[in-house]
């Protein structure tokens, strides 16, 4: 996994201010506007972050891909936080959008980076083909990948994809994610097992973030930090503080993570050694 000891005492983190679902019924203070999530971005950055992962909405709240949103959204952060994170959008299908559609997405933005989800974009052979060649148009256009998995399943397949050069990084930045939005199972912090066992030994998962859909989101991230891994939370997972209080913002659920890690002798790493990492 990443590297450890004096050669990295720092943890890069990434805010999922919203995400595709999550509702003003939820918490009042969800953004859903391309200000409000440039402003919740701004907090997420003087909290720690480096790194927003980016949803964008409809004019009645739900979640899109729409190019001139994104831009309109792309605009508003890069007015309010200049360089000081990294945008990553994301191509989320939510079940209504095709691989088609979330490819056409990035062709058309071509933004710094994104996430792609594996078994939503090349989730058979028959899809391989084309999903190498979108790839390839990526890695041309320097937008960076971080390629979503959600289980052990995932860590294998993701594996022999890159052996293939299917996937054409040999270490682009992955995610390892617990739990699910609509499922009522709390990851824990020992549900990264099974990820980090398929995954050994292969240098390829050197670069790898750790976000939960759960209460326990600061908890799992900790463990990834502590076991050479960067930490991504936000509205997106989890909206309670550790303690169990609704969290009044995405900056406090950032804190919760950097204060911790301070504990830890670990600081969060700064937008310019995140993306020398990052953008592959």
């Amino acid at each position: 996994m990443s590297s450890t000891g004096e050669k990295r005492r720092s943890v890069a983190i990434a805010v999922a201010p919203n995400g595709a679902r999550r509702t003003r019924d939820e918490h009042s203070g969800v953004p859903l506007t391309p200000r409000e999530i440039a402003y919740a971005a701004a907090g997420a950055a003087e909290a720690g972050a480096a790194m927003i992962h980016l949803h964008i909405r409809t004019p009645e709240g739900d979640h899109t891909l729409d190019p001139g949103i994104y831009r309109e959204a792309l605009s508003e952060l890069r007015r309010e936080i200049r360089n000081r994170m990294i945008v990553q959008i994301t191509t989320d299908s939510l079940g209504k959008f095709s691989a088609r559609d979330q490819m056409a997405v990035v062709r058309e933005v071509r933004p710094e980076a994104v996430s792609l989800a594996l078994r939503e974009l090349c989730p058979d052979a028959a899809a391989e083909a084309g999903f190498a060649e979108f790839l390839w148009f990526a890695k041309r256009e320097r937008i960076a990948p971080q390629f979503i998995l959600y289980d052990a399943t995932d860590v294998v397949r993701y594996a022999l994809l890159v052996d293939r050069e299917i996937i054409p990084w040999r270490n682009a930045p992955v995610i390892f994610v617990l739990g699910r939005y609509l499922l009522a199972s709390e990851p824990q912090p020992h549900d990264l097992l099974p990820f980090f066992e398929a995954a050994r030994p292969r240098e390829i998962f050197s670069t790898f973030m750790t976000c939960a859909f759960s209460p326990a989101e600061a908890a799992c991230g900790i463990a990834g930090a502590l076991l050479g891994g960067d930490v991504r939370v936000g509205f997106e997972n989890n909206i309670l503080l550790p303690d169990g209080r609704l969290a009044p913002d995405n900056a406090a659920l950032v804190r919760a993570v950097v204060d911790p890690l301070a504990c830890l002798s670990l600081v969060p790493e700064d937008v310019d050694a995140m993306r020398e990492r990052y953008l592959v």
